[in-house]
């Protein structure tokens, strides 16, 4: 772990991950349309494996993962999925192998558990969307409210985590396959990253590991690699973040929910320029 990153407090509550590589090398073979010889070549790729994911016993979603960060992705997927609402109600998680991918077996507090199992939806082969499954269009995910107005955050800071957030990027240097989402301080310290196949996943163990670090979502704004949906913004209310910078666009849903939250929502972020699509009055200008 990266001098900056944070660290997840020594507890029994932390993850046993197995261990699963998260890039492997392949042979291939390289064609140029100008020249009649391919030529032999290898390239690392990005590992991409289901995790059941199982509340007391029970399973609840596949998801396809990269599988690293496993123990975040338990706490993060379960704050922005509702199943709960504070890391102390996650007693312990697990990774064991199972049949073609791995079993992700999180306890619950009690109480915690008899509550999820009374709202338990079924989901096969999700891939993070956030809404496959759901019964109806009032089951769509909705964020609690946020309590205060959130901190003011400077634009240079933003330019700042953009500027640092390639080089924390380990495994989309290796493979370019993966996203990431980032945590940067108010000064635009990136202070953590994950990286997924997924981008929701990537967001969910970012989020995982600031739950089990404790984090104020006062002390910083999420960057996020890929396009924001409504289900990024969700999950980004749903932790209680009040900025959100994506490297792409957002799309319309995602604008109405970060309206909806007071979530300042910055899009197709570059070098020199971002666009700011809600909550423009807690950027500040200028360096």
């Amino acid at each position: 772990m990266a001098s900056t990153e944070l660290a997840a407090p020594d507890s029994e509550k932390r993850c046993e991950t197995a261990q699963a590589a998260t890039s492997v090398r392949v042979s291939t073979l390289v064609v140029a349309y100008d020249d009649p010889v391919p030529r032999e070549d290898s390239r690392p790729l990005a590992v991409e494996m289901p995790v059941n994911v199982v509340y007391g016993s029970v399973p609840y979603a596949v998801m396809m993962t990269s599988p690293a960060d496993l123990e975040d992705f338990a706490y993060g997927f379960s704050l922005t999925e509702g199943i709960v609402e504070t890391a102390e109600e996650i007693r312990s998680a697990q990774v064991e192998p199972g049949d073609g991918g791995l079993r992700l077996l999180v306890d619950l507090a009690p109480g915690r558990l008899r509550e999820h199992l009374a709202r338990k939806r079924a989901i096969s082969g999700r891939t993070g969307c956030g809404v496959c499954g759901i019964d109806d269009l009032a089951s769509l995910p909705l964020a609690s409210p946020r309590s205060g107005k959130g901190p003011d955050i400077a634009v240079s800071a933003i330019k700042t985590a953009l500027d640092g957030l390639h080089e924390k990027q380990s495994l989309n240097r290796e493979t370019r396959a993966v996203h990431a989402a980032a945590w940067a301080r108010l000064d635009g310290t990136v202070v953590a990253v994950r990286e997924d196949v997924g981008r929701h996943n990537a967001l969910d163990k970012l989020i995982g590991a600031l739950m089990r670090a404790g984090e104020d979502p006062d002390r910083g704004f999420l960057i996020i690699t890929s396009r924001c949906s409504f289900e990024m913004a969700e999950k980004a209310a749903t932790f209680g973040a009040s900025v959100i910078v994506a490297i792409s666009a957002p799309t319309s849903l995602a604008i109405e929910r970060a309206r909806q939250h007071d979530l300042t929502l910055c899009a197709i972020a570059r070098s020199d320029t971002l666009t700011v699509f809600s909550g423009r009055e807690r950027l500040l200008p200028g360096a």
